[in-house]
């Protein structure tokens, strides 16, 4: 049906996010209701976190899923957006990168983000009928995280840039030593960390990007509707990616091919830790996938990114029946995977398997994360009795080191940092956005014990973790300076626009209480950090429908923007840009150079003019 335009000088809504999905049936879901705009004026980014704030004192009884709902009686209507502005009607990713299923009349399904899941600049979204609450339902949210989710990656065209510059159309329409760095960025936690060494990311002469390249979409094999393309890794003179079976090497200035790795099947998952002398690790499927048989991810493998060679491929089984992983890591010169049906640790050298961990019929080693330490997250007792074992474990022994066992009743933790240890999770399911996250932990790695629990109410805070398989997998935070930064929840700007905008802001994580350090995004921008550089923090800022992204560093100690790449503003480039949200797409930035990547390709364009992309790369002179 016809809708009313959007008001002068605002962007077309676009399609919000829905939930997740099975990864064995890896078929559009249902979208659920969209909820109204985030209260005006944000959070208190001033006031100290409240011990026991936004969830309850002793684990409560799980209640049967209930739909999400709108809001309630009384609340204002809104008018719609309609598609405009070179903003094509598609089918919209959403959380990790889950499709929405297309709505009747050939128009897009509109998921719910809730207040977790960070939007574009736009006006306020038209309420749902029904009553209920404005987010979520935390049961949902817990039930259809549970699964990898896909993403849809759709664009308009992109041409190659030729030279540098902001707004000019002609120029811009379109190893084993024990040691390991996180993706993009160099040695430590997040690519920094507390006691690193300074910043490695300066700022150019001319901050104006170019487009360096961009990579098609692939197409998806006969009668599977999406497929994994999970994976992106950055070297020195390499970005890796993920196709179908596949990962190619590009050189990371030109986007010519330099290797590629063929597979059997697609990968599932790839390890965003790699060792000094650049080897990763993935998890595949042994076969290509058919609607009868959607296979599992049962192969796990190292790759060196530099030469484009597959080290060693291993399997491991629990009982008689290979183990389909659902995460992978490396800690010193180890990779481990774990899932909910077992783990093990392979030598990443030799492939020689270390060690596995016991499992009995109450406990086991649901994931792990790597860097600077190796953490498992250990699973024991029975569902609504959990008991979680964060464990800081050898990597070559998988011997426990210190353990700290969380309350009963939290079902799922996500390890947010190593080195720092910092947990995250969802007490009493009362962060009732989706995110996974109504807490922090942060732990004493050499003793086990507690340090500070730091409350982050989904209503105030727009980081998530998919703390359900992936472990490690989380966004909008970085943490380093023994800090944790994250990223708010979106709240009207300044002035009479519709635009919203949001901060980044410090937590100590000695004594969780807000540093008082806060960096602004700026009317109509939302800033998302991406990675520590040094004592600095990296951020995205996703702009505003005619205006390019943003990279900017964060000094760590004054809080100072120092903006270090904007992206042409051009409307064919922002186009494909804006579909690339921080929220589901794999985002890595390194000496000047941007890759912004899809985890999914699908066939929903099929028919269609819609040119899709795996990935876009931007990059300064």
């Amino acid at each position: 049906m016809t809708q009313p335009p959007p008001p002068p000088n605002q962007p077309p809504q676009q399609p919000g996010f829905g939930p997740p999905q099975d990864p064995s049936q890896q078929q559009p879901a249902q979208s659920p209701q969209q909820p109204p705009s985030a209260p005006a004026g944000g959070p208190d980014l001033n006031k100290a976190p409240e011990p026991g704030y936004g969830y309850p004192q002793a684990p409560q009884p799980s209640a049967p899923p209930a739909a999400p709902q709108g809001p309630g009686y009384g609340y204002p209507q809104q008018q719609q957006p309609a598609a405009g502005y070179g903003y094509p009607g598609q089918a919209q990713p959403g959380p990790y990168g889950q499709p929405q299923q297309p709505g009747a009349y050939g128009q897009p399904g509109y998921g719910q983000p809730g207040y977790g899941y960070p939007q574009p600049a736009t006006m306020p979204m038209q309420p749902q009928p029904g009553g209920g609450g404005k987010k979520f339902n935390s049961q949902i949210a817990i039930i259809v995280s549970a699964v990898v989710a896909i993403a849809l990656i759709v664009g308009g065209g992109v041409w190659y840039a030729s030279s540098s510059g902001k707004d000019d159309d002609s120029k811009n329409t379109a190893g084993g030593d024990g040691k390991n760095k996180t993706n993009g960025g160099g040695g430590g936690e997040n690519g920094g960390g507390s006691g690193s060494s300074g910043a490695q990311e300066k700022a150019p002469a001319d901050t104006g990007s170019k487009v360096l390249f961009q990579v098609p979409a692939p197409k998806t094999p006969k009668d599977v509707t999406s497929i994994s393309t999970a994976g992106s890794w950055l070297t020195d003179t390499v970005y890796a990616k993920s196709g179908i079976a596949e990962v190619v090497g590009y050189d990371r200035a030109k986007g010519t091919k330099k290797w590629t790795i063929d597979l059997p099947g697609p990968v599932c998952e790839g390890s965003g830790r790699t060792t000094e002398d650049n080897k990763t690790a993935i998890i595949f499927k042994p076969d290509m996938p058919t609607k009868g048989d959607p296979q599992s991810c049962t192969q796990v493998a190292v790759i060196d990114l530099e030469t484009g060679k597959e080290v060693w491929t291993k399997t491991a089984q629990s009982g008689t029946m290979p183990i389909s992983f659902n995460n992978v890591t490396v800690s010193g010169g180890t990779v481990a995977a774990g899932s909910t049906s077992g783990g093990a640790a392979w030598d990443v050298a030799t492939g020689k398997q270390l060690w596995a961990p016991k499992t009995s019929d109450s406990c086991y080693d649901s994931g792990y994360a790597g860097g600077a330490k190796l953490v498992a997250v250990r699973k024991c007792g029975e569902y609504e009795a959990r008991q979680l074992h964060i464990q800081n474990i050898d990597p070559k022994t998988g011997k426990v080191i210190t353990e700290y066992k969380m309350d009963e009743g939290i079902e799922y933790a996500a390890v947010v940092s190593t080195d720092p240890l910092v947990v995250a999770a969802d007490v009493g399911d009362s962060a009732g956005d989706g995110s996974g996250i109504s807490d922090f932990f942060s732990v004493d790695n050499k003793t086990g014990k507690l340090r500070t629990r730091i409350s982050a109410p989904g209503e105030d805070f727009a980081a998530r973790c998919d703390a359900i398989y992936k472990i490690e997998k989380c966004s909008g935070l970085a943490v380093g300076n023994d800090r944790l930064y994250i990223a708010t929840e979106e709240h009207d700007g300044s002035g009479e626009s519709y635009g919203q905008t949001n901060e980044i802001v410090a937590f100590d994580l000695a004594t969780g209480k807000q540093t008082g350090q806060r960096a602004d995004a700026g009317d109509d921008y939302e800033i998302y950090p991406l990675r520590m550089d040094g004592n600095n923090v990296l951020a995205y800022k996703r702009p505003p429908y005619d205006k390019g992204g943003q990279i900017v560093s964060i000094d760590g100690g004054t809080f100072k923007q120092t903006t270090l790449m904007e992206n042409p503003a051009t409307e064919n480039v922002r186009d494909v840009e804006a579909r690339m949200s921080p929220d589901y797409a794999e985002i890595l930035f390194s000496k000047g150079g941007l890759y912004m990547s899809s985890v999914y390709a699908s066939d929903f364009s099929a028919g269609t003019d819609r040119k899709e992309y795996l990935v876009i790369a931007f990059g300064t002179s």
